[in-house]
């Protein structure tokens, strides 16, 4: 009888009061365990794992046990528990079984009084609530400082994350050295160096657009010092896709190291059409390499993968080196509905992973954009919607030239509603003929049409396809808006669609664009307005995911500025890389790593050579000073004829004026200038000077004085002394 009197009382025990857990016991404790086990079961069977338990005990106890007691409010009951002592020493800490010693123990003790104690009235029982609410008030107020110290301790606990492991086994070995030569901390120009041994091969070689500081240059492509310095160990040179910022200074390196290039069937295309432009360039070895195949370089194996892009045919790199494995994932996006059915693959980056990755190298273009890159289709789903809106109108769609899953959307809506394509633009065309001669671009074979033939058609049967999507000053869509193209005129029966969004930079042009084609009476739609664009970059939700497979050992952020790099690595960061692998570097570093460890261990040359024209390097720093200065303040020129025989001016000097000031409306000033000339150019000669040089330095000093004094401008200034 007396055991099964225990154990009614027992299961009469309620769940843990708050304000009375806020009272330490450490003398009930002694001796018993504090670990919890991997699983814990309770009275309603439910299982928890010791994080969650513990998790959910801060959330139900500690976090409110203060205010509770404070207020004397009645407290929230706390997680139900097996009243078996024996049992709950087996998986409680000290803490928590401290607690529930002296719970059970008050318990207990009120029980007993009560069945001794004769009936008592409603008021009665409510003093007695009262008094002893307080007292265990009192209790929780005098313990809160231990309290809070064990709460803190206990959260910190069961919220840390996991430690970051990766499955690459640290063997030290032939060191792996890898050199960025363009791509970091600027967007474009992307080309790395990975060398081992005597052996070396290039991975990308792009180009970049000149900014506002490079007036009259064409192009900006990177600085090939190093590898020409080290051709002797360069074994080729891989392309990840066929992108202008990829492929576009492959030619001008090709000028200089003529190496194979390996890459995918329609960056070989696209390369073979850009080597046609420049025609001292000898036979090239161009080959052709499917995502899945593998190229040994030396001792270096490089291995492509399919990944996503805004661009078919691009690929991952898994380059297998005696220090481990290295993945560049070059530009890529995970796309699960792409256009050409061609799924990233991320089995084999998750295949990678498990044998282990001694570094990754991830795109950090969107890095600071959360989330996932939406699917291609949304976009095709858009156009839908917009060719229905465009009935009875001609549509004009403006879009990157190499975006062939662009163009073949474009090319399904205008199959749909009957229309035919011309096509605007010289990539845009080499693009186009590319990707249906190699079958990427599926069409009708009379659905496109010269740009002659425009005129047999109704508008509303016409869909043209054009460059400009940046508001480029010579490209087909802005001379259209600006009524300068030979064959377009834009009309209020034009339904106009600019399918990209403005690069950082370029937001005034296609602003001015847009305006100028609105106030030709067409419609036009363009920037977010509706889905007509999406990005071809990985946002960090991906960038999470291709960490997440590969767990490499070190990172290497890439293709970004140093906002974009910054960000990348803190994603790294999140996902409990340490910071002491991670790396951010700069073009020319020296990333060196044995397979153990890896530093930053020197320098190399590298920076940007700049192409006008013709000219490859030939314009510096001190021309771009020069062009500048001119078109900030202009020019002014001094001419004057000195006879040596008479040691005398025999004409001039005179005035020229080009960018600087209209010299009809400022005759005055021109003229004091000329006198200024003559009076200093008298006092040389009769000073005995007949260092032209010095002459000249004189009256472009003068002169510049005089100028500033007036106008407060420094316009170039440039001396002509002619002798006779």
């Amino acid at each position: 009888m007396a055991k099964k009197e225990t154990e009614k009382k027992k299961s009469l025990i309620p769940p843990l009061p708050v304000a009375v857990t806020a009272k330490k016991t450490r003398s009930a404790a002694k001796g018993r365990a504090n670990k919890l086990p991997a699983e814990l079961q309770l009275m309603d069977n439910t299982v928890y794992s010791k994080t969650s338990f513990e998790k959910e005990f801060i959330e139900n106890h500690y976090n409110d046990d203060q205010k509770s007691a404070a207020s004397g409010r009645k407290a929230r009951p706390a997680m139900l528990y097996d009243t078996d002592d024996t049992d709950l020493t087996k998986f409680i800490g000290d803490d928590f079984t401290e607690r529930l010693a002296a719970t059970e123990r008050a318990v207990k003790a009120a029980t007993m009084q009560e069945d001794k104690k004769p009936s008592r009235t409603a008021h009665s029982v409510a003093v007695q609530r009262h008094e002893k609410a307080s007292a265990a008030a009192e209790d929780s107020r005098q313990s809160a400082p231990a309290a809070r110290t064990t709460r803190a301790k206990t959260v910190k606990k069961a919220l840390q994350a996991p430690e970051y492991h990766s499955n690459h086994r640290p063997v030290k070995r032939t060191p792996v050295r890898i050199i960025p030569l363009g791509g970091l901390n600027e967007i474009g120009k992307n080309m790395t160096a990975f060398e081992c041994g005597n052996d070396m091969f290039i991975v990308d070689c792009g180009l970049s657009f000149p900014d506002a500081d490079m007036p009259g240059v064409d192009l900006v492509i990177p600085d090939f010092t190093y590898v020409e310095q080290n051709i002797d160990k360069l074994r080729g040179i891989i392309i990840t896709h066929g992108h202008e910022d990829h492929i576009g200074g492959l030619a001008y390196l090709l000028m200089k190291v003529n190496k194979p290039v390996y890459a995918t069937r329609l960056t070989i295309a696209l390369i073979q059409g850009k080597l046609k432009e420049h025609e001292n360039i000898g036979k090239c070895s161009l080959n052709v390499v499917n995502p899945g195949e593998s190229v040994k370089l030396g001792c270096m194996n490089v291995e492509f993968i399919r990944v996503n892009h805004s661009i078919p045919d691009s690929v991952g790199l898994a380059i297998h080196t005696p220090a481990g494995i290295l993945i560049h994932t070059g530009d890529f996006k995970v796309d699960f509905t792409p256009i050409d059915g061609e799924i990233i693959d991320l089995a084999r980056f998750g295949e990678l992973g498990s044998k282990g990755v001694l570094a990754l190298m991830s795109d950090s273009t969107n890095a600071e954009r959360p989330g996932h890159t939406p699917s291609e289709r949304i976009v095709g789903e858009s156009f839908e919607r917009l060719f229905a809106r465009a009935d009875g109108k001609r549509v004009i769609i403006a879009t990157f030239a190499s975006n062939i899953h662009r163009i073949q959307q474009i090319v399904d809506n205008a199959a749909r509603d009957g229309r035919k394509i011309a096509v605007f633009g010289r990539s845009m065309l080499n693009t186009i003929s590319a990707a249906k001669e190699l079958e990427y671009l599926n069409a009708p074979d009379d659905m496109f049409i010269e740009v002659e033939e425009m005129n047999k058609y109704p508008p509303e049967k016409i869909c043209l396809i054009t460059t400009g999507s940046q508001g480029e000053p010579m490209s087909a869509l802005t001379r259209m808006a600006m009524g300068e193209h030979r064959t377009v005129t834009i009309t209020p029966t034009d339904y106009i669609i600019i399918s990209a969004n403005p690069i950082p930079g370029n937001e005034k042009f296609v602003t001015r664009v847009v305006n100028e084609l609105l106030r030709a009476g067409a419609d036009v739609v363009y920037e977010s307005m509706y889905d007509i664009h999406v990005s071809g970059h990985a946002c960090q939700e991906e960038i999470k995911l291709i960490m997440a497979l590969t767990r490499p050992r070190f990172f290497i952020p890439v293709h970004g500025e140093y906002k974009h790099l910054k960000k990348s690595a803190g994603i790294a960061y999140s996902l409990g890389i340490p910071k002491s692998n991670v790396f951010i570097g700069s073009i020319g570093d020296v990333i060196e790593t044995d397979g153990v460890d890896m530093a930053i261990t020197g320098k190399v040359t590298a920076g940007k050579v700049l192409v006008d024209g013709l000219g490859v390097g030939d314009v510096g720093s001190i021309v771009l000073r020069d062009r500048k200065h001119l078109s900030e303040d202009g020019l002014i020129v001094v001419v004057a004829t000195i006879d040596t025989s008479m040691n005398a001016i025999a004409a001039g000097p005179d005035i020229l004026s080009r960018g600087f000031v209209y010299v009809k409306e400022n005759e005055e000033m021109m003229d004091q200038a000329r006198d200024l000339l003559t009076e200093v150019l008298e006092e040389c000669l009769e000073a005995g000077m007949h260092d032209w040089n010095s002459i000249k330095s004189t009256l472009k000093n003068e002169l510049s004085s005089f100028i500033y004094k007036l106008t407060g401008r420094n316009p170039m200034i440039l001396p002509i002394i002619e002798e006779i």
